[in-house]
């Protein structure tokens, strides 16, 4: 069982296997989400899912607006169990899209993306969520795949029949908002934001209505974790790199965030390969937090 990372070479003899399995294809844009669904249909590994980070890995519903107000869910939903750009769908929602894809619990599941792992640890986290350990990233994602040779295929897969996939017990815990307010700046909460440092630092801000960050914050980029091949750094380089971030503070009380909690999971990933897991996720991020009134913000650099 695969729980953290798989190389292509473990994919490929995975391939080769009669396990059950599935592979996904996560790759996404924020800025024309409509790209993702087109790279997947010009090239994907065979086989593969896409799964889309706004219509199957988000909530359609509750996104606060530019007041803090948050839209009622949809009944046969359930609310959201998270804010957000990103809101996380209810664990029912998320469970019967699995099912309706053929995703069972008896499955390996392998997540991907062309986004240097940005996306894809969302399905990854998600899986984790849902009491699913036999989840991996491919390591170097679909660049990875090509370069040693994996062939790919075009359009779409055909349909597969209807699983029932169970949720179990969650792996990953999950924070809320009230939750990170009321243990801000106390010695057992170490935030960890995985936002490029000038939007950390608050000089640039594109997609929400406050600059900055949440007090007492650290600064973590997600692309730190990646070396110059876009594959994770190794265990014990990531380990030395997150131990200096946190300079004494307790791995175990680490929560991480970042815009809309999808591109702090490297980090919650990262700090897993590191064996300094495993750790909390903010889902909500900053994007609720600085959505929601009477919240404190930061500008600048947190000592």
């Amino acid at each position: 069982m695969y729980q953290t990372l798989i190389s292509v070479e473990e994919l490929m003899t995975l391939q080769r296997g009669n396990a059950p399995q599935m592979v996904f294809d996560c790759s996404f844009d924020l800025m024309k989400p409509e790209a993702g669904i087109e790279q997947y249909r010009a090239a994907h590994i065979p086989g593969a899912i896409y799964a889309d980070l706004d219509s199957d890995l988000s909530a359609k519903h509750g996104v606060p607006g530019a007041r803090g107000e948050v839209v009622v869910a949809q009944a046969d939903e359930g609310p959201p169990a998270s804010g957000g750009r990103h809101p996380l769908p209810s664990r029912e929602r998320f469970a019967a899209w699995l099912s309706s894809i053929g995703f069972a619990n008896d499955m390996q599941a392998v997540v991907y993306d062309r986004n240097g792992a940005n996306y894809c640890g969302r399905l990854w986290w998600m899986l984790k969520w849902m009491g699913h350990d036999a989840v991996a990233v491919l390591d170097g994602g679909l660049q990875a795949w090509q370069a040693a040779g994996g062939t790919t295929s075009s359009g779409d897969e055909p349909a597969r029949f209807q699983s029932n996939f169970v949720p179990g017990q969650p792996l990953v815990a999950l924070v809320d908002t009230r939750t990170v307010a009321a243990r801000l700046e106390k010695p057992d909460q170490t935030l960890i934001d995985a936002r490029a440092a000038a939007r950390y630092r608050g000089e640039v801000e594109p997609l929400d209505p406050i600059a900055g960050h949440i007090p007492g914050a650290l600064n973590r980029p997600f692309t730190e974790n990646l070396g110059p091949e876009g594959k994770f750094k190794p265990a014990a380089q990531l380990r030395a790199e997150f131990d200096a971030l946190l300079a004494g503070r307790d791995p175990a009380t680490v929560v991480h965030h970042c815009g809309s909690g999808v591109s702090a999971v490297p980090n919650v990933l990262a700090m897993q390969i590191a064996g300094l897991g495993p750790t909390a996720l903010y889902a909500g991020s900053w994007s609720e937090w600085s959505n929601t009134p009477g919240l404190p913000t930061r500008q600048g650099a947190d000592a």
